[in-house]
């Protein structure tokens, strides 16, 4: 396979195509801004934190309300300030009970019916929820409520489809659950969006959906105005890291390959950006403390823009083993213009064409990792050949617009 080879088509991935003019169902033509029944609707984006919605999803939000329709946030943890902010981009906000994690059966059975009749009194009619659980109860409570459509993000299958979770005796318990919930939800749904073919094969190979209702996007998309190029810091070459302090993320693999390159290049920086997770699978702050007072690593901690670390790398890491969707914090490196180095895992080695943007490394591999870390220190022209090789590779996929446009289009909410 050429390094062309890595991004091309197949059934699991192949963009349907756009719905515009006469190709819009004849049932939906109203949906169209020159129709003379036209009208906007109601969109409701369900979250599982405030933090997500505002992170990831404001340009998308900005998109539907740019075409016309409304569109109201739910997050569990929706503040009046936080409400003030989707406020002033023009969306309504609102709160609503979700248990983020963990599966209690009564309790998401009662805050499912009670988001079914939220989303009736606030008179929505077309639904996208997004994260795991919100794909599954926020789908199951818009059936009930009755909305007209109905649409999943899947944005990487998380922990429970995870490589680390498999040896736990409690998501071996509970994973047939998780996809007998999954099943019930996403087959309620009039189309269910993938961030990478691997998520698509396995939940339609696991008879979860079928494969007419799914179709494959190019992660959320980054704004290429928002992440410019920016020239390539100055000697010595940095690495940079942007990641929650999960295990699974591939933090102690990139702390174990910064000790190996250093013993050649004590000079070279590692910069590991990101904050301890709410999960049990997170590295305290105490760890990466200790890491920072050793040398081994400058720890940035959590940081609401990663734009001043990306400006200093030379070569963005992610050597992620967690079940991605597609990894903004790499697309956003893509788009400065940084050479990237990451695994053969879903949703990581799909933005990566290896030998040519970067390098693609075996997952929990911190040799390999230090391996390919030293071609770029011992052959330092590499890091602008594949800088501007992994824009271009963003510019062409990865761009938010594209991205949000082909979504609204399948959501049969076309531009006028």
């Amino acid at each position: 396979m050429g390094p062309d080879d890595t991004h091309a088509p197949s059934d699991s991935t192949r963009e349907v195509s756009l719905i515009d003019g006469p190709e819009l169902p004849e049932a939906l033509q109203e949906l169209r801004p020159d129709h003379p029944g036209y009208r906007p609707r109601h969109v409701a984006v369900i979250g599982n934190s405030a933090a997500s919605l505002r992170n990831f999803r404001i340009p998308l939000i900005r998109e539907i309300l740019s075409r016309g329709h409304r569109v109201t946030v739910l997050a569990p943890d929706l503040s009046a300030e936080e409400a003030r902010l989707f406020r002033e981009v023009g969306a309504d906000g609102a709160a609503y009970s979700l248990s983020p994690a963990g599966l209690n059966p009564l309790r998401d059975l009662r805050d499912t019916v009670r988001l079914a009749a939220q989303l009736r009194s606030l008179g929505a009619e077309i639904v996208l929820s997004y994260t795991p659980k919100c794909n599954i109860f926020g789908s199951l409570a818009a059936f009930l409520a009755g909305t007209e459509r109905r649409y999943a993000l899947v944005a990487g299958l998380g922990y429970m489809f995870g490589d680390s979770a498999a040896s736990r005796l409690k998501y071996r318990l509970t994973k047939p659950l998780v996809k007998l919930l999954y099943r019930l939800a996403l087959r309620r749904c009039d189309r269910v969006f993938f961030q990478n073919p691997d998520d698509l094969d396995e939940l339609v190979n696991a008879g979860v959906v079928e494969r007419r209702r799914c179709e494959r996007v190019y992660g959320s998309g980054v704004d290429l105005d928002e992440f410019p190029v920016v020239p390539q810091a100055a000697a010595p070459l940095s690495f940079v890291m942007v990641a929650r302090l999960l295990r699974e993320k591939g933090v102690l693999d990139f702390v174990a390959a910064a000790r190996t390159v250093k013993q050649r290049h004590p000079a070279a920086r590692f910069i590991l950006v990101g904050g301890p997770a709410d999960n049990p699978d997170s590295i305290s702050s105490a760890d990466a403390q200790q890491w920072h007072a050793e040398g081994l690593i400058e720890w940035a901690g959590e940081v609401r823009d990663v734009r001043p670390y990306l400006r200093q790398a030379a070569v963005f890491v992610l050597p992620s083993y967690y079940r991605e969707g597609t990894p903004r914090s790499t697309l956003e490196a893509m788009a400065c213009g940084r050479a990237v180095i990451t695994t053969r895992s879903p949703g990581c080695k799909e933005t990566v064409i290896d030998g040519r943007t970067g390098y693609l490394v075996p997952p929990r591999d911190p040799q390999a990792l230090a391996a390919a870390m030293l071609r770029f220190l011992d052959e330092p022209s590499l890091v602008e050949t594949m800088g501007r090789e992994s824009r271009a590779l963003c510019e062409a996929l990865y761009d938010v617009r594209s991205v949000n446009r082909q979504m609204l289009e399948s959501m049969s909410l076309p531009a006028a």
